[in-house]
């Protein structure tokens, strides 16, 4: 199992998984927005998502836990 972490203080502008999905190593899977810039957080390796902790429109700081992959 793995935890994907926010990489920076922003925005969750768009969440292109959810729960159950299948994703390949270096996939977008939620969309992050700070200083107007749209920066992706990819997973760093094939698995399933698990679990989505966030969703659009919410504001994380860096570090915050927003996907779990199995």
């Amino acid at each position: 199992m793995a935890n994907l972490a926010a990489h920076i203080t922003g925005t969750v502008v768009k969440i292109e998984k959810k729960p159950g999905d299948s994703v390949s190593a270096g996939e977008p899977i939620v969309i992050l927005e700070s200083m107007k810039m749209e920066m992706p957080l990819e997973a760093q390796s094939a698995g399933k998502v698990k679990e989505i902790r966030c969703s659009e429109g919410q504001a994380v700081s860096e570090g915050d836990v927003l996907v779990v992959l199995e």
